[in-house]
C-alpha cells in the first residue's frame, strides 16, 4: 500500500475540491510551482513574453484537463509535462511549422479562466553578485542543447527525480542519466572560466 504523506494528501484533497465544483481552489493549488514553471518556460523559449504566454496556457491546460489526473504521478510532474509539450509546441510554431490546437475549452467550462499570473521574475537578490552569477548561469543554460537544457531544468533547477524527468520527458531513466551527464559537463566547460573555483554541483542552481 502506497503511504501518503500529508503534502499529497492535501494536494489530492484540493483537486477533488476543484473538481467538485471549488474552482476558485485552482489558484492555490497551482501557486507553488508558477515561478518553476516560468523558469523552465524560459530556458526552453529565450524570450520572456512567450514564456509567460506559455506558462499560462499551461495552467489554464491544466485546468481545463485536471479531470484526466489520475495521480499515477505526482501533479507537479503532470504540470511540467504539459508545460514541456506547450513549449515545444510554441518552438516549432516559431520555426514555421502549424501547430494544432490539442483541445478545444468546452462551453460549460467558459465562465471560469485563472487569474493571470504576476510577478514572475521577482526574485530576492542581497547582493549584485548574485545578480552577476543568476545572469551568467542563465545564459549559460540558455546555449545548451534543447534535449539537454530540458533535462538540465527538470532534475537540477525543478528538483524533479530521474524517474519523475524520465515521466515528463517520455524517455528512459537511463537516457536521462546519460543526458544530465552531458548536459552538466557542457555546462561546466560554460562556465569554467567565470567560475573557477566552483565545482559542477547541483548548488549552482540555487542561485536560480
Amino acid at each position: 500500500m502506497k503511504t501518503v504523506i500529508p503534502g499529497e494528501r492535501n494536494e489530492a484533497q484540493t483537486i477533488a475540491s476543484i473538481l467538485a465544483g471549488n474552482t476558485h481552489e485552482f489558484h492555490d493549488l497551482i501557486r507553488p510551482y508558477e515561478r518553476g514553471i516560468y523558469v523552465m518556460a524560459l530556458s526552453m523559449l529565450k524570450n520572456e513574453a512567450d514564456a509567460e504566454d506559455v506558462a499560462q496556457e499551461a495552467f489554464l491546460k491544466a485546468f481545463r484537463s485536471l479531470h484526466s489526473f489520475r495521480a499515477e504521478s505526482k501533479f507537479s510532474t503532470w504540470l511540467f509535462s504539459i508545460t514541456l509539450n506547450e513549449a515545444r509546441n510554441r518552438l516549432r510554431h516559431k520555426n514555421t511549422l502549424r501547430v494544432e490546437s490539442l483541445d478545444a475549452l468546452p462551453d460549460e467550462q467558459e465562465h471560469f479562466t485563472p487569474a493571470l499570473l504576476r510577478d514572475w521574475r521577482e526574485i530576492p537578490l542581497q547582493t549584485l553578485e548574485r545578480l552577476e552569477v543568476r545572469r551568467m548561469l542563465q545564459q549559460a543554460i540558455s546555449t545548451l542543447p534543447q534535449i539537454y537544457r530540458e533535462v538540465l531544468m527538470l532534475r537540477d533547477v525543478q528538483d524533479l527525480t530521474i524517474c519523475e524527468s524520465a515521466q515528463v520527458l517520455d524517455i528512459t531513466e537511463a537516457t536521462v542519466k546519460v543526458r544530465l551527464h552531458r548536459a552538466r559537463m557542457m555546462l561546466q566547460k560554460k562556465l569554467a572560466p567565470q567560475f573557477k573555483q566552483i565545482s559542477p554541483k547541483r548548488g549552482w542552481f540555487s542561485w536560480l
